[in-house]
């Protein structure tokens, strides 16, 4: 059962005043300054009822919150457009948007679970090998996936609709459908305009997209095509020919592609361009996904307005733990700023979760028999990035409404070859963390407390190699420690949230 950060009427004015002091210690300039006796005396008797927090504690802490305002996409020309964010509201949970109409984006991103999903691995119209991030204050991201793979909130909305184990979709029945669909076309053309005829299905045939050579296609052919030779006792790799043939018949030739090369160019752009509004529009409803009122941004709200009412829903343990995690734990090295992340990647030699399964080719999950069965190493930001260099819809890609501005520079200065030798993932956001269970890209820990026990003592942690975070090193915290870290995590939840402009409409 999660704890609540609680408060304690009787020590309001005591915590106020212990930590007002010590703000005076760093400096901060909105805090008034006490006469020595009246404040060598407060400090015994706020030290008598709460521990205070340590000067470099108070200011790495003041840093943390407000979240700032959502900022506006300058590659997505409707960011920040309510009638985008609603047809994308629309769009983020319709089921309609996957093979077998099972799928919606909200699926693996729900908001009774935080949008998260609340599962170890997440299950698309296939078994995925990741766990699903919260989406909560996702706007503010630079980077998107566990591997950074896509470069802005419009890219991401874009990549699972094509993925083959997630919704299974292709471009021109995501457009098809919303043609179809009259409230989605009617809330697409107040935005976008007019809809070129995608009913006519000679133009625009159904199941049509552009397969790129790294689509997950391939990889779950050659999958399935490398466990069929292995149980068969064949020694060697499968070709690429050999796995296609096995899988479509002779002269393979993808059919989403070949319905995609039956159309014209100016179809397939006018298919295209639909599609990626499609995707914005999700964007511009994923911006309104904002967390920013737990208690400690209320905490944090009372020290600068001097306010000891607001500086009580930190109770005792929180702060300890706040403490601990500005300081001795090393959290905030990669967990800080208003999102308590550094937005970047690291290898912090997380185990493996041995229930990460293949699907079969009939669909149904195994475990893995046989090492030769067992799914490929997941790399992480190395692939990411050279997916996103390949990406159709990078920033800087012509679909972008801001191809040459400053959002491309940390793609086209984006070094590979720091990446290279481990697998890295990108650094989560821990705002409403206690919510968001289990933990890390690949679900493998199941508590908060199982979490700080990792980096506590660091038993469990795969062997180092290549780029691992060598500053990662036992914490030797107390059981007691430990546990005022995990209440402290507990006070980012957000128990104000409004949910009903963003849950599935009626």
């Amino acid at each position: 059962m999660r704890r609540v950060a609680r408060s304690g009427g009787v020590r309001l004015a005591t915590v106020w005043l212990g930590v007002a002091l010590f703000a005076v210690g760093c400096g901060h300039p909105e805090t008034p300054g006490r006469g020595g006796s009246e404040a060598d005396s407060t400090a015994i008797e706020a030290k008598a009822w709460i521990p205070p927090l340590s000067p470099d504690a108070l200011k790495r802490t003041l840093r943390l919150s407000p979240v700032p305002a959502v900022p506006v996409d300058p590659t997505n020309r409707v960011s920040g457009n309510p009638d985008a964010a609603e047809l994308g509201r629309h769009l983020f949970h319709s089921r309609a948007l996957s093979r077998a109409g099972t799928i919606a984006c909200a699926t693996c991103h729900d908001p009774r679970e935080s949008f998260a999903d609340g599962k170890k691995l997440s299950m698309g119209v296939m078994q995925l090998e990741r766990h699903a991030p919260s989406l909560w204050n996702v706007a503010h991201l630079r980077w998107f996936f566990w591997d950074g793979r896509a470069d802005s909130l419009w890219n991401q909305a874009l990549v699972p609709l094509e993925d083959p184990l997630e919704h299974a979709f292709t471009r021109s029945d995501v457009v098809r459908t919303i043609h179809g669909e009259p409230t989605l076309r009617t809330l697409y053309e107040t935005v976008f305009g007019p809809m070129p005829p995608f009913d006519d299905a000679e133009r625009f045939p159904p199941a049509a997209r552009p397969v790129p050579a790294d689509d997950r296609a391939h990889q779950l052919a050659a999958a399935h095509a490398k466990r069929q030779r292995a149980r068969a006792g064949i020694q060697g790799t499968a070709t690429t020919g050999e796995h296609h043939t096995h899988l479509y018949g002779t002269g393979f030739y993808h059919p989403h592609q070949r319905a995609w090369d039956s159309m014209t160019p100016e179809d397939q752009e006018a298919v295209t361009r639909a599609f990626v509004n499609a995707g914005k529009s999700i964007a511009a409803f994923q911006e309104r996904l904002v967390s920013a009122r737990a208690p400690f941004d209320v905490f944090v709200e009372g020290l600068r307005e001097h306010d000891p009412d607001k500086v009580a829903a930190l109770d005792p343990a929180a702060l300890r733990g706040l403490e601990l995690f500005t300081g001795k734990a090393q959290c905030i090295v990669c967990h800080h700023g208003p999102l308590f992340t550094d937005y970047e990647f690291h290898d912090t030699q997380v185990p493996s979760n041995e229930s990460l399964l293949w699907s079969d080719s009939d669909g149904q999950a195994e475990p893995p028999r046989r090492p030769e069965d067992a799914p490929p190493e997941d790399l992480g930001r190395v692939h990411g990035v050279e997916r996103l260099r390949a990406s159709e819809f990078g920033v800087g890609s012509r679909w972008s409404d801001d191809p040459n501005g400053p959002s491309r520079v940390k793609v086209d200065y984006l070094p590979r070859h720091l990446h290279e030798g481990s697998p890295e993932f990108k650094t989560p956001s821990l705002r409403n963390v206690a919510l968001t269970a289990p933990y890390m890209h690949n679900g493998v820990f199941d508590t908060l407390e199982q979490v700080v026990e990792f980096y506590n003592t660091r038993e469990t942690a795969r062997p180092a190699s290549g780029q691992s975070e060598r500053i990662l090193q036992p914490l030797h915290l107390s059981p007691s420690e430990a546990e005022d870290l995990v209440t402290f995590l507990e006070s980012l939840t957000d128990d104000s949230l409004d949910l009903s402009s963003v849950r599935a409409p009626r």
